[in-house]
């Protein structure tokens, strides 16, 4: 054990580079989430919920610019097959796409003719459909969105069809869905179930289901339990590997579910991706800061 890594199986050891750098990217959020990796741009894009803004992160020069204000308390980020924007927005309790002109194409909004509740995190799949969670976290205060009662009777996972933007509610069972991420494959759908961190009677688990022709959920099973705080945003490495979230920093699960190794922040993480030239840079949103980490796993590429 380091002061940054903590290695419980030795596999996690060649994952790493144990001389790496914890990089301080920027410490002025209210609470940093969303973060997205651009390799056609060459540039990262992550939320500051609280702020109401997309920030906007240039490796060339390490800049750091408001992309987007007034970002109706935009959270999760992915992007689409085009190399679109798409996001989760507390706010107006929608998933939306940014085109190429900077207009704003609403994905989301509502099922069944009710509002959703607040959408969090966001994938977009090989297909075009774009897969959502919908927990209550940005109506439970003014904080990270509008205080409001929910009208949807579950905290659910949607689906949005790629071919006719069709609407379909994927699962109805979580406490409050939170983070997902496809394997490899995109044959099973992994996604975080979390309540309140103090709380020691809500899940803190993340589960995995099978996909069903691309477009249900089956045989729902818990993958893997985060031991501090609760899971939020976590992606997979190419060799199925889950990098997750936690409230030490970022814990890291092999194929099985197994905890292999830590990576210890002073903050609690919210969110991460992969990025740079060869996805082998760890980009992780941290309360109010975001931090770099050289590693040697490479992440899955975006579209």
């Amino acid at each position: 054990m380091t002061d940054l890594f903590e290695i419980i199986d030795p596999r996690f050891a060649a994952k790493i580079d144990p001389d790496a750098t914890l990089e301080e990217l920027y410490s002025e959020c209210l609470w940093a989430e969303g973060p997205v990796w651009f390799a056609d741009h060459d540039c990262l894009y992550f939320s500051d919920i609280p702020n109401q803004r997309v920030m906007r992160y240039l490796p060339a020069d390490n800049s750091i610019t408001t992309y987007k204000a007034a970002s109706n308390f935009a959270n999760g980020h992915t992007r689409d097959q085009q190399g679109r924007l798409v996001s989760c927005e507390h706010g107006t309790r929608r998933v939306t796409r940014t085109e190429p002109d900077g207009s704003i194409t609403v994905l989301a909004d509502s099922f069944e003719g009710k509002k959703l509740n607040s959408p969090n995190d966001v994938v977009v799949t090989s297909d075009g459909s774009i897969w959502f969670t919908d927990p209550t976290y940005g109506i439970l205060s003014d904080y990270e969105g509008y205080k409001a009662d929910p009208e949807q009777p579950v905290h659910g996972v949607y689906r949005v069809d790629g071919r006719d933007g069709s609407i379909s509610r994927v699962a109805d069972d979580f406490v409050q869905p939170n983070g997902l991420a496809f394997s490899p494959d995109e044959t099973r759908l992994y996604i975080a179930d979390s309540g309140a961190s103090h709380d020691p009677d809500v899940p803190r688990h993340i589960r995995v289901f099978n996909v069903i022709e691309g477009k249900r959920l089956g045989n729902g099973r818990v993958f893997c339990t985060i031991d501090v705080a609760v899971p939020d945003g976590f992606r997979f490495d190419a060799d199925g590997w889950l990098w997750s979230s936690s409230g030490d920093g970022v814990q890291v699960f092999d194929e099985t579910g197994k905890l292999c190794g830590r990576i210890l922040l002073p903050q609690r993480s919210a969110n991460l991706t992969f990025g740079g030239p060869n996805r082998d840079r760890l980009y992780i949103a941290a309360t109010k800061s975001v931090y770099a980490l050289q590693v040697k796993a490479r992440g899955l590429p975006f579209p």
